[in-house]
């Protein structure tokens, strides 16, 4: 990997969502002490990627700050249970970040007053999503926010596609039709892999997420670049924020690269929530900038620190 995710340093742990092992990374802070209790933050990684990338990133950062962090693959995906494999329902997406709380309650050395939620990219969309119905997520932060419902109802940035829904919908029903017969299930790719694909990309966020999933940047093994195309009736009929203005009065934190052409995802939660929210933008960086490049990770980790010892610890 060109850059660090540290995921190496991450403790394997596995813990249950119904009858499904889902497969985590818990970072611990330094000097460590199992008879003290800490802060705790769910990290949840992006449509397409596992725990090993950027979520053990912003783990291990938050570890060495002193929250306990907990990094996972999400049900369906990575080394996590669940059939069918590669699933994507927001849903189920959602229920996994409940299920990592619940994980983190049985922890000991865990303060289950101060529990804390983020996530990256489609993370960031159900980490919002989530603290609207769990309650025990005390403040949630979103980088580079994506709401999954919206780019399968209107396509992703960039597409200007008449009819994008109605064509999608029609491919879900070809696809769930053969499933239904016995047939083997259609997959499509999350990001291009070819250079023709990357050259034919309708945007930016779509040839930036190709290097960082597909190259010696971040690739790892367990990516694989795929999901069900019958996922995407369960995307479309989804919204990430439909609810945000019932989270006040804990709060929200959205983090955003200036050059972002998802930019637009964060303004609407933004607009859609209520005190107390923040928008910090980041100048200079796009969207997978900030997955993993130091000199704009690293404004986003001081911000995230300063925000969750603020909220989880009234610093």
């Amino acid at each position: 990997m060109l850059y660090e995710t540290h995921y190496k340093e991450g403790k394997k742990i596995k813990f249950k969502k119904y009858d499904l092992n889902i497969a985590g990374l818990l970072f611990l802070p330094i000097n460590f002490n199992e008879n003290k209790k800490y802060p705790a933050i769910v990290v949840t990684h992006p449509g397409g990627g596992v725990k090993e990338q950027c979520s053990s990133l912003y783990a291990w950062n938050l570890a060495q700050n002193g929250f306990i962090a907990l990094a996972f693959d999400a049900s369906h995906q990575g080394e996590s249970d669940g059939i069918p494999r590669y699933l994507e329902d927001p849903t189920s997406r959602v229920e996994d970040i409940r299920c990592a709380v619940d994980y983190l309650t049985t922890l000991d050395f865990v303060d289950n007053e101060k529990i804390g939620a983020m996530g990256i990219c489609a993370g960031g969309g159900y980490t919002m999503n989530a603290i609207q119905t769990e309650i025990r997520i005390k403040a949630a932060a979103g980088i580079s926010t994506w709401d999954v419902g919206d780019s399968a109802k209107n396509g992703f940035p960039g597409v200007n596609e008449d009819n994008f829904l109605e064509n999608l919908l029609k491919e879900v029903a070809k696809a769930r039709t053969l499933e239904a017969k016995g047939e083997k299930a259609e997959y499509w790719k999350y990001v291009p892999e070819t250079e023709e694909e990357i050259k034919n990309a309708p945007s930016v966020i779509a040839k930036e997420a190709s290097e960082y999933y597909r190259t010696e940047r971040c690739f790892y093994p367990t990516t694989v670049n795929r999901y069900l195309v019958s996922s995407n009736d369960k995307l479309a009929a989804w919204d990430a924020f439909s609810h945000i203005d019932t989270v006040s009065p804990r709060p929200i934190l959205l983090i955003v690269g200036s050059r972002a052409d998802t930019l637009y995802y964060s303004q609407d939660c933004y607009n859609k929530a209520l005190e107390p929210k923040e928008i910090f933008t980041i100048n200079g960086a796009s969207h997978v900038d900030l997955y993993d490049k130091p000199e704009f990770v690293n404004q986003a980790v001081e911000k995230l620190v300063s925000y969750f010892k603020k909220y989880l610890l009234g610093e």
